[in-house]
Parts: C-alpha cells; sequence; structure tokens
C-alpha cells in the first residue's frame, strides 16, 4: 500500500489510487494493532494467581477468561479473627459465592467443630449446590475466622448469570464445587487431617459423598433429633480416625 501511495502521488498524479491505498493501509494498520491486544500477555491479579493455578489452569481455562470471571461482579473481602462468614439459622445462602485466598476457616454446628477450611478452598460450597433448586434458605452452621482471612466473593445471582452463558466454564465450576464437598466430607471424617494433607487430595467427587456432605450442613436443622445426627456424624468420624 506504502508504494502504491507513492506511485500514485508522485508519478501518476492519480488522486483516486491515493486515497484508496490510504484507506487499506489505516484498515490494514488498525487490524494490526487488534491482532497485537489480543495476543498481549493477560496479567491476573497476585492474590488472584494462586487460585488460579491450583484450581483454574489444570482444568484449562485461559488466562482470559479466568479474568472476565473474576473481574467484573466480583470482590476480594477481608475477615479478622474470630469474625463470622455465616451465622447459622440466620445468614441467607443466597447471596454469594467464596473462595478463601488466605487464612483459615472453622466451620462448627450447635457449638460442635465439624471441619476446617483453607486457601484455595470453596467457603459454602455445600450451600451452593444444595439450594440450586430451592432459594431462601439459610446456613445450618456457623463459619468463623479462625486467622486473618482474605476471600474471592462473586455475587450469586450474577455468576449464576455468567455461568449460565459459557457452557464450559460452567462444568469447570460443576466438577470444582463437588470437589470441594468432596474434600470438606473427607475433613469432616478425620477431624485431624493437616493443612497439608488436605491440599494433596485431589479426587474425583462421586453422587453419594456430595448427597452427604449436603445433608450434614443443609438437612440437620430439618430432621426431627438433631442432636442424635450430629453425634452419630461425630462418631463415626471418630470411629474412621481410630481404625486409620
Amino acid at each position: 500500500c506504502g508504494l502504491f501511495i507513492v506511485w500514485a502521488t508522485l508519478y501518476r498524479c492519480n488522486l483516486d489510487v491515493m486515497v484508496w491505498n490510504v484507506v487499506f493501509l489505516v484498515v490494514n494498520f488498525m487490524h494490526l494493532l487488534f491482532l497485537l491486544y489480543k495476543r498481549r500477555p493477560i496479567k491476573i491479579d497476585r492474590e488472584l494467581r494462586s487460585v488460579y493455578k491450583r484450581m483454574f489452569e489444570p482444568l484449562h481455562v485461559q488466562e482470559a477468561l479466568f479474568q472476565r470471571l473474576t473481574g467484573q461482579f466480583c470482590t476480594i473481602q477481608t475477615l479478622k479473627k474470630g469474625q463470622a462468614y455465616a451465622a447459622e439459622d440466620k445468614t441467607s445462602v443466597d447471596e454469594r459465592l467464596s473462595i478463601l485466598l488466605k487464612g483459615k476457616i472453622k466451620v462448627s454446628y450447635r457449638g460442635h467443630f465439624l471441619h476446617n477450611i483453607y486457601t484455595n478452598s470453596f467457603i459454602d460450597s455445600p450451600e451452593f449446590r444444595s439450594t440450586e433448586m430451592h432459594r431462601g434458605e439459610k446456613f445450618q452452621v456457623t463459619i468463623i475466622a479462625e486467622e486473618n482471612c482474605k476471600f474471592l466473593c462473586w455475587s450469586r445471582e450474577r455468576l449464576t448469570y455468567f455461568l449460565e452463558s459459557d457452557t464450559f466454564l460452567n462444568e469447570v465450576f460443576r466438577y470444582l464445587i463437588g470437589k470441594d464437598i468432596t474434600n470438606k466430607l473427607y475433613s469432616l471424617n478425620d477431624p485431624t487431617l493437616s493443612d497439608k494433607a488436605v491440599k494433596k487430595m485431589d479426587r474425583q467427587p462421586s453422587l453419594c459423598s456430595q448427597l452427604s456432605m449436603m445433608q450434614m450442613r443443609n438437612s440437620m436443622a430439618s430432621t426431627s433429633d438433631t442432636d442424635d445426627v450430629l453425634n452419630q456424624i461425630l462418631r463415626g468420624g471418630s470411629a474412621g480416625s481410630s481404625l486409620r
């Protein structure tokens, strides 16, 4: 295009040819800029890089897609030590879904310790899964920060809408949430499980384990004798620990 412009201007004095090639040159230059912009390196926030590397990158989620997921309708929030993320029978489960970025969180039911939540884990995955079809419910457990914590928080309504528009990412979330529920169930059955052991777990979630966790954390309050249910769960965890 450049040579045609020079030729049309200096040798032929042809205005039409010159203008036509100038337009082509501008269009090609803009297209080049667009291609360079698309191939630019994506910079993920330093606080989110660990979550991406551990949870999303192994499932082949591109950095650009992860940035879209975390850049528009989620926030990074904090909890001070002793501050509650959710209180049983008080906090609604419909508002949010969160991943713990830093710190440690304790989950309890009526003062009985159930399990801990560590970094790069969902905080409220059982509630998110079990109430997909039943809204308006309350947390049946209390979730309190054991340390100063930082977590990534999505608006549940906007996240659900976004996932409905992206089939691949929706399947990724279904897998991650199911796996997280399985890990929490394993932690419940083994109260002595350490942070390192939790981080090493990489199990495919089963329907049975997901239902068990959801029943434990969301259906005890609707049972006629919740104290007996809790005692059975705690005895089961102790028996499993002793067998090991």
